[in-house]
């Protein structure tokens, strides 16, 4: 079952539930996917492009809420959070720190990278094998500790 098949059913659980987190979230997910199949090729995704699109989604409501947060507007964040725990159910299972600390030691080695200049080339090859299950931020804040 597609990614638009499952918002739509999970949808419809909602609108029954009288959810409007949930709702709003799962609308959101499906006007992003409408846009993006109409804006581009107009045909269907792959489910790469699913995860990149729905991992999106979850990064600006975290953005936003920790925006909101700065400026002390807990009323703001807390649905943007709520938003984000709708939306990750459509993410592969994340990986853990220490599984991401493994590849990247792992990538490290196979590289031979030894410092901050070869940062580039290891992030790109972390991020394209651990594409939809970490955070790119995660990813990130581990390769510049390895290769500090």
């Amino acid at each position: 079952m597609g990614l638009q098949q499952k918002v739509m059913e999970q949808m419809k659980a909602a609108m029954r539930a009288k959810d409007a987190v949930a709702l709003e979230s799962l609308r959101a997910i499906k006007s992003a996917l409408l846009l993006a199949q109409t804006s581009g090729t107009g045909g269907e995704m792959t489910e790469e492009e699913e995860v990149k699109l729905v991992q999106k989604l979850v990064k600006q409501r975290k953005d936003s809420a920790a925006i909101f947060k700065e400026q002390g507007r807990e009323d703001l964040a807390e649905p943007e959070l709520a938003q984000v725990a709708v939306i990750e159910q459509f993410l592969p299972e994340q990986l853990t720190e220490e599984e991401i600390e493994k590849v990247v030691v792992q990538t490290i080695d196979a590289t031979g990278a030894s410092g901050m200049k070869d940062m580039g080339k290891v992030m790109g090859m972390v991020s394209k094998e651990l594409a939809g299950q970490a955070d790119g931020k995660t990813i990130s804040a581990i390769v510049k500790q390895k290769l500090a």
